[in-house]
């Protein structure tokens, strides 16, 4: 079931919106480790990508009642729950469905999709999947050729080959609470008289995995290929980036796979089905309390600064690291934290101190003396700041009520000038007005108007008004 060493090399595509461009074409080395552990590099950039996969005789599968990230069960074709969780793809009430041009006519391809959901994921959200030809679907964020390595949900990861014939065909599906991957009536090379699989993939939203099989004419052990992994089951891994042992400069990338769950293949047959339910994990929790004092997990520890709950093996691994919080939660508390929160919250607190109470008063000094200090962070300053802006908002006011005086004043006097022509000083105006006061003349040949000077003479700069 688990031949690491025969993953071959797949093309993959983004496609956001159905439209698709060109994949990774960079090779990679196979090579197989001391400890057991299948590795994969190749350069990247200066630096290398290395996955290191779980060995053989550490798999980890679950069973029907225990489980830390999934339990499941299998449905044979006599239980009724196997024709309930297959997707009848021709049924329009699932939603409209999609037959992939690329994929269904490729060979060892793989497309990017993207969910209309969030999919929960071993403890992480998804909303970006990969749909390869090969019975598949990858769920890693670092995108590399080596796709049958980790990261995978696999109803029946083999080397099948779309292109073979018009009736295979990868399509699939996304209502809102379910995305379904079908391969149909796809055939293995080589093999392509022993008949053709159908099978599919369900991702629900409440994180439910399910797998669906209709024509499955040869068992695992008879599909095995020295060209492809044949797997059947669920698979997670993280990367972390460490320093290169060739060049201190460069950087080393590497995935390892943490968990994988493998059903039975004697379960896999026409008809059939397998229903994966997912465990509460650490990610799930979101205060110090809940995290450390849950029942529904175990080995979970907070990380204060990162303010999230982990057993430091998820995908979060390489911030774990970096911010040490495996050593900031030994023998720590969640009383601990609230202790130092608050301490750190009361220097950032603004607060006020009476600077006469550690220094008396000098006699005739009254109580507008004093000083007070504010504190604020980094922040120190005295009242006497806040005096000062208080003077410029009083300077703004008095500006602004001048002017309202001098307005009001002009506006009496020129009520006065208006009701009393025939005193001195209105007089006076009056009399000089033909010499020093400009008038508006009115221009019935054009709809606006023209600002001249006394004794009939046109200013230089005429200004003149649009339309009225």
């Amino acid at each position: 079931m688990g031949a690491d060493i025969a993953d071959n090399w797949y093309g993959v595509m983004s496609q956001p919106h159905g439209e698709s461009t060109g994949g990774d074409s960079h090779p990679y080395g196979v090579q197989r480790s001391s400890s057991g552990h299948a590795r994969i590099s190749r350069a990247v950039l200066g630096g290398g990508l290395t996955i290191n996969t779980l060995p053989d005789n550490n798999m980890t599968p679950v069973v029907e009642d225990s489980g830390k990230y999934y339990t499941w069960r299998s449905f044979g074709p006599e239980d009724q729950r196997t024709e309930e969780l297959w997707v009848d793809m021709n049924d329009v009430r699932h939603g409209q469905v999609r037959v992939h041009g690329i994929l269904s006519n490729s060979y060892n391809q793989a497309v990017k999709v993207a969910l209309s959901f969030d999919f929960p994921f071993y403890g992480h959200y998804l909303r970006q999947i990969t749909i390869a030809t090969g019975g598949f679907i990858f769920t890693g964020e670092i995108t590399h050729r080596m796709l049958t390595a980790t990261q995978y949900i696999a109803p029946l990861m083999a080397n099948f080959d779309p292109s073979y014939a018009k009736e295979s065909t990868v399509q699939y599906l996304d209502n809102g609470d379910v995305f379904v991957v079908q391969w149909e009536r796809v055939r293995l090379p080589g093999k392509e008289s022993e008949g053709v699989f159908t099978f599919q993939a369900a991702l629900y939203k409440t994180g439910t995995i399910t797998f669906s099989y209709r024509d499955i004419p040869l068992s695992l052990d008879g599909i095995g290929s020295a060209e492809h992994p044949v797997k059947a089951g669920l698979s997670d891994a993280f990367m972390v980036t460490q320093p290169s042992p060739q060049s201190p400069d460069a950087q080393q990338r590497t995935i390892h796979e943490y968990h994988r769950v493998e059903i039975d293949s004697t379960k896999i047959t026409s008809f059939s089905a397998v229903e994966f339910t997912p465990l509460p994990t650490c990610l799930q929790h979101d205060s110090c309390e809940l995290c450390l004092s849950s029942n529904q997990t175990s080995n979970c520890s907070w990380c204060n600064v990162l303010q999230r709950c982990s057993d430091g093996m998820d995908r979060h691994r390489q911030e774990w690291l970096d911010y040490a919080c495996s050593e900031e939660s030994k023998n720590a508390t969640c009383e601990d934290y609230s202790r130092g929160d608050s301490s750190t919250g009361s220097s950032t607190t603004p607060e006020m101190e009476d600077v006469s109470s550690s220094t008396p008063l000098q006699e005739g000094c009254d109580d507008e003396t004093k000083r007070h200090i504010f504190k604020t962070g980094n922040d120190v300053r005295t009242d006497s700041s806040t005096k000062n802006e208080g003077w410029a908002h009083s300077g703004v006011i008095a500006g602004i009520a001048a002017a309202l005086v001098l307005l009001l004043a002009l506006i009496l006097v020129a009520l006065y000038i208006n009701y009393h022509p025939t005193a001195a000083s209105p007089l006076y105006l009056i009399q000089r007005r033909n010499d020093y006061w400009p008038s508006l003349k009115f221009q019935k040949q054009h709809p606006g108007y023209t600002e001249v000077e006394g004794e009939g003479r046109e200013r230089d700069s005429i200004v003149e008004a649009g339309p009225c």
